[in-house]
């Protein structure tokens, strides 16, 4: 991966982080993950019709990962019913590389030398260690939380190789990402309005500004992560982009006055390391 190609996936991790700090709503989470995903289809409508369309092959991977993303959705949100976002999020995000890792291997046929694969290991494991800042209190306490959370990673994993091959295959990353932001979130409007009713309807009423913002801070981020899928190799791109979590913390203490442990300094610095190793 070029430096350049690398810079870029870090700056989208930097608005993943972003659009993650601007949506701490409190409320029903499937509501709010159907608000980030309903924007984002709108924002993303206008492409369908202004790019070029994909061709038949890039269609199944389209289909799949819509089906994979609104998985991810619906696991994600119930691992927050059941446990704090601030554990199960790293937990999911830290895990999902290293599934990408083997699955890249396995299904994509990506070879990495010994010393990238030990940067997405530690990478991975430094973003796992988020979730673990005060012990093993979190499996403890919310154990179908971390369930949640790690079935999460395996639709992570799921969609990161299903866009890495489909955009590949379409050979317009940013067509591909219009149709797959408009196909990801009116199934789920649908689905959470089936099942939420009028909760939903009551979230974008009160926060549809920030749904907005987010939404297009979420395409900007998945548009450049899924153009790098398409010249670099998938597991180093999906270990790049989950960096994301850990500037979330930065923006945290920066921003928002969050506490700053012994424990999350340490994390940041494994996931330093994991970058570093992934330059070598």
């Amino acid at each position: 991966m070029s430096l350049s190609v690398a810079l870029l996936v870090l700056f989208s991790a930097v608005l993943h982080a972003s659009w993650n700090a601007i949506v701490r709503i409190k409320g029903d989470r499937l509501a709010v993950v159907t608000l980030l995903a309903t924007f984002g289809s709108l924002i993303a409508l206008p492409g369908i019709f202004l790019l070029p369309f994909p061709p038949s092959d890039a269609w199944p991977w389209l289909i799949a990962s819509m089906l994979l993303h609104i998985g991810y959705n619906v696991f994600l949100a119930n691992a927050y019913a059941h446990g704090e976002l601030g554990k199960v999020y790293p937990l999911a995000r830290g895990t999902a590389p290293l599934l990408t890792l083997v699955a890249s291997f396995f299904i994509v046929g990506e070879q990495l030398g010994a010393l990238k694969v030990l940067g997405v290991v530690v990478l991975g494991g430094g973003i796992i260690a988020l979730t673990f800042d005060r012990g093993l209190r979190v499996l403890l306490e919310a154990p179908k939380g971390a369930i949640y959370a790690l079935m999460t990673s395996l639709f992570i994993g799921g969609y990161t190789i299903s866009d890495g091959l489909g955009a590949r295959t379409a050979g317009d990353a940013l067509s591909y990402t219009a149709w797959l932001f408009v196909l990801d979130g009116f199934p789920l409007l649908f689905y959470a309005v089936l099942v939420r009713g009028r909760g939903v309807t009551r979230m974008f009423e009160e926060n549809w500004k920030a749904g907005l913002a987010a939404g297009a801070l979420s395409i900007a981020a998945y548009a450049i992560v899924i153009w790098a899928m398409t010249v670099a190799p998938i597991a180093l791109v999906a270990a790049l982009r989950e960096t994301s979590v850990v500037m979330a913390v930065v923006i945290g203490v920066v921003f928002l006055k969050e506490r700053l442990t012994t424990a999350r300094i340490l994390s940041v610095a494994v996931v330093i390391v994991g970058l570093i190793l992934l330059r070598l």
